[in-house]
Parts: C-alpha cells; sequence; structure tokens
C-alpha cells in the first residue's frame, strides 16, 4: 500500500463526497479491504469478514482500525459512488502504463505505437438476482469487454453488458487510437466498423473467416521459411461488401510450427508478414488475462 497514490485518492474522494456522512468505514479503509480481499482470492464477504477477524491483531499494520463486518462491507459496496473506484483506476493504470511503456513484444521489428488485444469473456450470475442481465431462459450472465494494452498486459477500457450482447458491437464504443494496433479474433470480424477503424488511423490485425470471398490484386514475395505462405493485397467481392470496406486489403496465409494454416486480416502495408502473426500471437495475453 506504500506505492498507492493517497493524495489522488484523495481528491477523488473528495469529488464525489464518499465519506459525506459515513463513520464506520471510510473510503480508504474500503479500499485497502478490497484490495486485501481480491489479491489473496476472497470467495464472499463473509470470507473476507472471517480472515480479517482471524488475524484481529495485524488489523492496525493493515490500515484498520477494527474488523469490518460483513453487513458494513456490503452496505459500502451498494452505497459508495462507483466512480471513486473508476477514477482511481484510471490513475493507477496511467502510472503502470508508463512503468511498461517501453516493454518488447517479441516482435521482429519494433512498433512505437500502442498494440492492444481485444476480447470478451462471459460471467455466469444467478437470474433471480441479476434480472438486469439476460443471458438464457434460466441464467443470467454479464459479459466483460476488454481492451488489453499487451505492454504490461494493463486494461486500457472496459466495457460490461448483459450476456446477449455481440462482441463486434463494442467496436461501436471503443476508443480508438490513430497509430495503434487492435489484435481481435474472427469474432470482431465486421467490415463496416473495421473500415471506421481503418479511416481513423488506427491498424488491425484479425483472421478471416471460413467464407472470406476476396478476390487477388497484388502478390508481394515471402520467405516460405518464415512461415508465410503469401502476402497478398485483395478486395472484397460481392456489392455489398465491397461497400462496406472499398478499399484494399491485406491478405497473410502463414503456416504455424504445429501445421495449422492461419489467414489474417489488416489493413497495415509496412509491416513484414511475419510481424503480422507474431502480433496476432500475442493476442493469447487477454486469453491469459481473463483465467
Amino acid at each position: 500500500m506504500d506505492f498507492v497514490p493517497w493524495t489522488s485518492f484523495s481528491r477523488i474522494v473528495a469529488r464525489y463526497s464518499g465519506d459525506a456522512r459515513v463513520s464506520t468505514l471510510p473510503s480508504t479503509e474500503h479500499f485497502r479491504i478490497m484490495a486485501y480481499a481480491q489479491l489473496t482470492w476472497r470467495e464472499s464477504l463473509r470470507d473476507i469478514e472471517a480472515t480479517l477477524s482471524a488475524n484481529a491483531t495485524k488489523l492496525y499494520g493493515m490500515g484498520l482500525r477494527q474488523a469490518v463486518r460483513r453487513s458494513t462491507l456490503a452496505d459500502a459496496n451498494e452505497r459508495r459512488d462507483w466512480r471513486i473506484w473508476a477514477d482511481f483506476a484510471a490513475v493507477l493504470i496511467r502510472r503502470a502504463n508508463k512503468l511498461y511503456a517501453d516493454e518488447p513484444l517479441g516482435l521482429d521489428v519494433n512498433i512505437a505505437g500502442k498494440v492492444y488485444a481485444l476480447d470478451s469473456s462471459t460471467i455466469d450470475l444467478c437470474l433471480s438476482l441479476f434480472g438486469w442481465a439476460p443471458f438464457r431462459t434460466t441464467k443470467a450472465a454479464i459479459k466483460l469487454h476488454t481492451l488489453l494494452d499487451l505492454r504490461g498486459s494493463i486494461p486500457s477500457f472496459i466495457h460490461i453488458s448483459d450476456g446477449k450482447m455481440g462482441d463486434v458491437n463494442v467496436l461501436d464504443i471503443l476508443p480508438l487510437e490513430a497509430g495503434a494496433f487492435y489484435i481481435m479474433d474472427r469474432g470482431y470480424l465486421d467490415f463496416t466498423r473495421l473500415y471506421t477503424m481503418h479511416q481513423a488511423g488506427a491498424f488491425f490485425v484479425t483472421r478471416a473467416k471460413s467464407n472470406f470471398n476476396a478476390r487477388r490484386v497484388y502478390s508481394a514475395k515471402v520467405d516460405k521459411a518464415t512461415g508465410v505462405a503469401c502476402d497478398q493485397s485483395v478486395i472484397l467481392n460481392g456489392v455489398k461488401a465491397a461497400k462496406d470496406y472499398p478499399e484494399h486489403l491485406r491478405r497473410v496465409r502463414y503456416k504455424d510450427p504445429t501445421g495449422n494454416t492461419l489467414i489474417f486480416l489488416t489493413n497495415n502495408t509496412a509491416l513484414p508478414a511475419p510481424v503480422i502473426a507474431q502480433l496476432y500471437k500475442n493476442r493469447w495475453q487477454v486469453e491469459l488475462f481473463f483465467k
């Protein structure tokens, strides 16, 4: 906790009157308890209460005046303004980004801009308690749509929706940075939205679906020893598809060491073809983040 910017935290609490008319659990202690719960894998409020009570002699050293009851913690979680935690998370993320700004990505070339991986994870909930998050007939769920900065595996954007929201729809609200790379799986393959990303000056790397329909315009020379089978400039077939993405796309066919053939689509024409495959390989960091 010595590394927590408490001055910034105090300003945020004051901004949203987080400690107004509070006598039992101030925001600083609330944060310490929830951080403790996260770092020690507590599973419930009862679990938090039991473990803190079992270590009553150490609470003062943790910055807590006394053990907290689960009812008090439940009330604080429900009533304290959530924007306190959102704004403070943004402060911590900005600090962490500076620490990992120069972290290598294991690519053959250095990329100066941001490199993000986008994916979602579904979290099952009880339908009787979370009726606002419909998913199936007998189950509720939320989706955690996460944009992960691959330098440091730091979440840069998180959107929580009900379980029925399609992954591709999050592209409509995703903040786009010119010059940044967005690595996505086939679930985000929507040419209208990808063209919007292209017009914003951002780069994307994704995989083609089995029914991808395009014609070759130009083929670049490749070194097949790198696993790249072809590096082509293509244009979409079909009136609607060509209207959705009227410019050329780059198609890279790559055979991985296990023998699987992968087809990547990107709007970046400058990077070597093997680096496109390396970028997509880094997408697995977001899968590990959810685990």
